[in-house]
């Protein structure tokens, strides 16, 4: 519990001690050991989450610079690049995977029982394990150079705001920020309003439709009435987008607090128009990472169809099993994968916006079933259930849907669009900005101390 209440984010630990504190240490020191200064709270910030597997952690960052400094400087630089990727992702596949592939040869009866042991997943490890294979890369590629400095380069991989649930940042993004960076006020006050507007994101909608969507979810499909799934899954679909774009504001907004600029991670997915628009708006960091290493080094777009959609394929397989070693995410990948490969072979662009806009929103909240639930019997059993019109099933979800549960329902419907550009421009209301912010972090905090339900769906990743 402690470690919960010291890395969550939308913690009051993290809020009024830990981030405070970094600041001001940070801030103090002379430019020449700010580096450092956030290399070691990063690794123990780390470290109070995972103890020894710290361990695995700095022999990951070590690795990727051994390896990068052999891809810079001699002549076998592919061999040197395959090893490096093949270490990386050994760790990856054992430490997520080792479990699923016991689970499943245990059910196949392949092996014995006395087999079966439990790895413990790194929080993490998709992350910063992503971030070290596209340095590893960029390095190969000529994209970005070999960093000398062993502390910049861990530093990169293991700055605590990122850290445990991204955004997956590039090398050659900050390796400039790394070196020489320029806090000012404008930047600072920037970042104090972007992490405010996640963590009224995370605390005050993803928290409290997350009540509804567990509710849901905990029954047997089969036991609900049609409208309380829908209503279960509509709250997901709202809990994940507040939840986790919440967590990249809220690292976004710290990095700037240090200095750094990073690249934003969504990009108000629910407007789009296509499942292809929808995953250039979502995630933008993975899915810009799999573009980048892995579609366009198989070929991308150039070839034929067949192998396009093969691409496609092998990149959304890829995309499920990132989320997790769980048959669910396998299938949640291939079904968005489906949706680009049709929308290829069947453009209907000219389609009413409206119509195209409706395709999406369904498409996406039925993939969230299978995202969320126990497993594939439950999805589909779920799914099932939201088409059949059953109005005799369980209404359970509905007994917490209050008056103000309501009200955060239709908040989160409204800022899932580009509301807050809009009234940034109306220079009339400008001047509420500051008062706006003070208000909006004292009633999140004010939230955030009536209720303990701090749920972070992310951390399985």
């Amino acid at each position: 519990m402690l470690f919960l209440q010291f890395v969550v984010f939308s913690s009051l630990l993290f809020i009024f001690i830990f981030l405070p504190a970094v600041l001001g240490g940070y801030y103090l020191l002379p430019e020449k050991s700010k580096n450092f200064f956030l290399l070691l709270v990063s690794l123990f910030f780390y470290y109070v989450g995972e103890s020894s597997l710290v361990i695995l952690f700095i022999l990951s960052v070590l690795i990727n610079y051994t390896f990068g400094f052999l891809i810079a400087s001699q002549s076998k630089q592919r061999i040197f690049l395959s090893i490096g990727i093949t270490i990386n992702l050994s760790f990856l596949i054992y430490f997520k995977y080792a479990n699923f592939a016991i689970d499943n040869l245990l059910y196949w009866d392949l092996v014995s029982p006395s087999f079966q042991r439990e790895v413990i997943l790194p929080i993490g490890i998709s992350f910063y394990t992503f971030q070290g294979i596209s340095y590893l890369i960029d390095v190969y590629r000529d994209n970005t150079f070999f960093q000398k400095n062993l502390i910049k380069l861990s530093l990169f991989i293991s700055f605590f705001p990122q850290l445990i649930a991204g955004p997956i940042i590039k090398y050659s993004d900050i390796s400039e920020q790394l070196t020489c960076r320029q806090s000012s006020l404008h930047l600072f006050v920037s970042g104090i309003k972007k992490f405010i507007r996640g963590l009224a994101k995370k605390v005050i909608i993803a928290n409290h439709v997350a009540i509804i969507s567990a509710k849901s979810f905990s029954l047997e499909a089969g036991e609900l009435s049609t409208p309380a799934a829908w209503l279960g899954i509509i709250a997901f679909s709202i809990q994940i987008y507040y939840d986790f774009s919440g967590y990249s504001d809220m690292a976004i907004g710290m990095g700037r607090m240090f200095g750094f600029n990073f690249k934003e991670n969504f990009d108000h997915p629910y407007t789009a128009t296509s499942v292809r628009l929808f995953w250039r708006k979502w995630h933008i960091s993975l899915s810009t990472w799999f573009r980048d290493y892995v579609y366009i080094p198989l070929g991308g777009s150039k070839k034929n169809a067949v192998y396009v959609y093969r691409n496609l394929i092998i990149v959304f397989m890829l995309t499920g099993l990132w989320h997790g070693a769980n048959w669910n995410f396998l299938v949640w990948g291939l079904f968005h994968g489906f949706f680009i490969i049709c929308e290829r072979l069947y453009p209907w662009k000219k389609a009413p916006k409206p119509l195209q806009h409706v395709y999406l929103i369904v498409v996406v909240v039925v993939s969230w079933v299978l995202f969320n639930a126990h497993d594939l019997t439950h999805s589909i059993d779920y799914i099932t259930t939201l088409f059949v019109f059953d109005m005799t099933g369980n209404y359970l979800p509905f007994i917490y849907l209050t008056n103000y549960s309501i009200f955060i329902f239709i908040l989160g419907i409204i800022f899932c669009m580009p509301i807050r550009q809009y009234l940034m421009n109306i220079k009339s209301i400008s001047w509420l900005s500051p008062v706006s912010y003070i208000l909006l972090f004292i009633f999140t905090i004010s939230e955030l101390v009536q209720s303990s339900y701090n749920p972070f769906i992310y951390f399985r990743f």
